[in-house]
C-alpha cells in the first residue's frame, strides 16, 4: 500500500521524537540560511589580539543587583609568567550594551538586496564573542553559522545528483532485464566496490592547491554523488523487477506506451516511499564525509569555514580541557546526523510497519 507524502509527514509529526528532530533541523537550516543576518561578525572577520578568547558573558543584572538591559564587558589579555599561558580577564571599567536589530557591516540578501541590520551586535568599541574565538581571533559563533551553510547543504546537493541517476539507471535495468540488466548491474557493482572514503582522500589530496573552497566544495559534492548512486540503483532495480509484473504495467504496455514512459510515469513513482526513506538516511553519511575530509584538511580549506575544519582545532588535548567551546562544531554534527536518522527511522516504520520493532 502506497502512502502519500502528505500522509507520511502527518504520521511522522505524531511521533514526538521525530517531531522534535524535525524542528531541530528546521532551526538549524533557518539559522545557517540567515547566517549573514544572525552572525554578529562577517565570515572574514579576525582579531589576532583576541586569539582563544573565552565566550563573552552577557549580563542582565547590574552591579547594584537590579534588572538591566543586556550588556557585556571586553576582555583584557595578559600573559601569566608562572604558567606561560595567555589569560583573559574582564575589563569592568566600561560596559558595552548588547543591541538587537541594529546596524552593522553591510551585506546583500539573496546576493542582491543591500542590507546592514543584524540580529545581535554590540555597541561601538565592544567585542561580543558568544562562543569565544579560535586561534586566529575569529568569532566561533559567526563561523558556525557560515560553516553550516556548507556542512548542511552538501548532503542535499549530492542527493540531487545521485538519486535521479540511481532512479533512472535502476528503473531501466530492472524493466529491460536480460543482458542489458546484467551489463548495467556489473557496472554498478564495479562502482560500489570502490572504497568511497579512501577514494575521496586520494582525489582530494591530488587537487591543485590553488583551488578555491567553492571549487573544492563542488568537487566533493560531485565525488560523493558519483559514489552514492550505484547502491541506490541496485535497490531500485530490485523493486522494479517485482513492479513490472503488476497489472497496471501490463495495461500500459497494451495501450502502446513507450518503455521509457512506463518506467518514468508508472513504475518509478511507486518507489517514492522508499526513496524518501533512503534520502533521509543518506544525508547524514554525506554530512559526515564532508566533515571528515575537512577535518583531515582535504576538504574545505581555511579561512573558509565548515564544521569539519573548525573541529580540527579541538583535536588538541589542551583545547578540549580548557577551551570546550571549540567542540561546538562536533556537537552540531552529532545533533544534525542524529535528527536525520531519527526522522529516517520513523518514516521507514510508517512506510513499512513490519520493520518496526515492537
Amino acid at each position: 500500500m502506497q502512502i502519500s507524502k502528505n500522509g507520511i509527514f502527518k504520521q511522522m509529526m505524531k511521533d514526538k521524537f521525530a517531531a522534535a528532530a524535525f524542528w531541530v533541523l528546521v532551526g538549524l537550516y533557518l539559522a545557517v540560511f540567515c547566517a549573514v543576518f544572525i552572525a554578529p561578525y562577517s565570515s572574514d572577520y579576525a582579531d589576532r589580539q583576541a586569539a582563544y578568547a573565552p565566550p563573552s558573558k552577557i549580563y542582565i543584572i547590574n552591579e547594584f543587583g537590579k534588572l538591566s538591559k543586556p550588556y557585556t564587558y571586553n576582555y583584557i589579555r595578559s600573559f601569566d609568567e608562572k604558567t606561560f599561558k595567555i589569560k583573559y580577564t574582564e575589563d569592568r571599567t566600561k560596559k558595552y550594551a548588547v543591541k538587537y536589530f541594529s546596524k552593522g557591516y553591510q551585506y546583500k540578501i539573496f546576493g542582491r538586496i543591500p542590507f546592514d541590520r543584524h540580529f545581535i551586535s554590540v555597541e561601538d568599541g565592544g567585542k561580543l564573542h558568544i562562543l569565544g574565538t579560535d586561534i586566529n581571533g575569529r568569532d566561533n559563533f559567526s563561523r558556525l553559522l557560515f560553516g553550516g551553510q556548507i556542512s548542511l547543504t552538501v548532503g542535499f546537493l549530492a542527493l540531487f545528483i545521485c538519486f535521479p541517476i540511481g532512479l533512472l539507471y535502476g528503473g531501466i535495468s530492472g524493466y529491460l532485464g536480460g543482458k542489458v540488466d546484467f551489463a548495467m548491474m556489473r557496472i554498478a557493482e564495479a562502482i560500489m566496490s570502490i572504497p568511497s572514503f579512501y577514494l575521496l582522500i586520494i582525489l582530494a589530496s591530488i587537487l591543485p592547491a590553488g583551488m578555491t573552497s567553492i571549487q573544492r566544495f563542488s568537487l566533493i559534492v560531485a565525488i560523493l554523488a558519483f559514489i552514492g548512486w550505484a547502491g541506490f540503483a541496485r535497490v531500485i532495480r530490485g523493486m522494479v523487477l517485482s513492479l513490472k509484473e503488476q497489472d497496471f504495467v501490463t495495461a500500459a504496455e497494451a495501450l502502446g506506451a513507450s518503455k521509457l514512459r512506463i518506467i518514468v510515469k508508472h513504475i518509478l513513482p511507486q518507489t517514492m516511499s522508499y526513496v524518501i526513506v533512503a534520502m533521509t538516511l543518506s544525508i547524514p553519511s554525506y554530512i559526515l564525509s564532508e566533515s571528515g575530509l575537512s577535518f583531515l584538511g582535504l576538504g574545505i580549506q581555511q579561512p573558509d569555514a565548515s564544521w569539519g575544519n573548525m573541529l580540527k582545532e579541538a583535536q588538541e588535548f589542551v583545547n578540549i580541557t580548557s577551551r570546550p567551546w571549540l567542540l561546538m562544531p562536533g556537537f552540531l554534527i552529532f545533533v544534525a546526523v542524529l535528527a536525520f536518522n531519527v526522522i529516517g527511522d520513523t518514516i521507514r516504520d510508517i512506510v513499512d510497519p513490519k520493520s518496526k520493532v515492537r
